[in-house]
């Protein structure tokens, strides 16, 4: 409460967590900027990856949805439009006549490797921001 004496515990916790969200923040912009730069929207980039991490295996709109914590009509329009500009395509799945599988066009694989390459030290940056905050919280803990 305002007026209080501030709870030291609480106050250091409050500062691990703001220096969690910039480091997090800054990755976020890096991503729409070298996103941008590959010719992607983030939109883009997260069903490329999503869709090459899948290695081939069918996803169906309502897998792409969980994976992208987007509405499943969102994503039907991304996956619409992103074929559109030719980068990924469709074929009809050998199971399931009625079910399709996404693939990257080649186009669709260099930007996404373009993005994905340029962003490796952030992922690094993140990976560490996140292991820091987890070993300071475990020992605030305790």
């Amino acid at each position: 409460m305002l007026g209080d004496d501030p709870d030291p515990a609480v106050e250091a916790e409050l500062l691990r967590v703001a220096e969690f969200r910039r480091a997090l923040r800054h990755v976020v912009r890096r991503v729409e900027s070298v996103a941008a730069k590959a010719g992607l929207t983030v939109q883009r980039y997260d069903l490329l990856l999503m869709i090459r991490a899948g290695n081939g295996s069918p996803l169906r709109p309502t897998d792409l949805a969980t994976l992208l914590e987007m509405q499943q009509t969102a994503v039907t329009e991304l996956v619409k439009r992103t074929e559109e500009a030719g980068l990924i395509e469709r074929r009809p799945s050998e199971q399931d006549g009625r079910a399709w599988h996404l693939h990257l066009t080649a186009e669709g694989e260099r930007r996404l490797l373009e993005a994905f390459t340029a962003l490796r030290a952030d992922r690094e940056q993140l990976v560490v921001a996140m292991r820091e905050l987890d070993v300071r919280f475990r020992a605030s803990s305790r």
